[in-house]
């Protein structure tokens, strides 16, 4: 699917994926830890029934279960860690030119 724009360059193709059941896990996974409520929040933002939305994430658990998985804290564990320390780092300033006129 495409959609053509014209500018000031002349026309312009642009691509458009519409997003996938797969996208929609993704993104309730970030909302919640909670498996059931990311198959439920999933299915409504694609419209699907939920049984469909639970057979894409039990694929989708088999396909990664044979990837390294990346060490991701939920954001409890994230609020709940030590104190932050955020430092300023000053601009970096080029050093003064020597003064060409000087009193001796």
């Amino acid at each position: 699917m495409s959609a053509r724009w014209m500018t000031k360059y002349g026309a312009r193709r642009v691509r458009v994926e519409l997003p996938t059941l797969e996208d929609a896990l993704f993104a309730a996974e970030g909302l919640t830890d909670d498996a059931h409520q990311q198959i439920h929040i999933a299915a409504a933002l694609m419209q699907v029934s939920e049984d469909e939305a639970r057979a894409e994430a039990e694929r989708l658990r088999k396909d990664r279960s044979g990837r390294p998985q990346t060490v991701r804290a939920s954001s409890r564990e994230r609020r709940s860690g030590g104190p932050v320390v955020v430092e300023r780092r000053a601009p970096r300033r080029p050093k003064r030119e020597a003064q060409r006129w000087s009193n001796t």
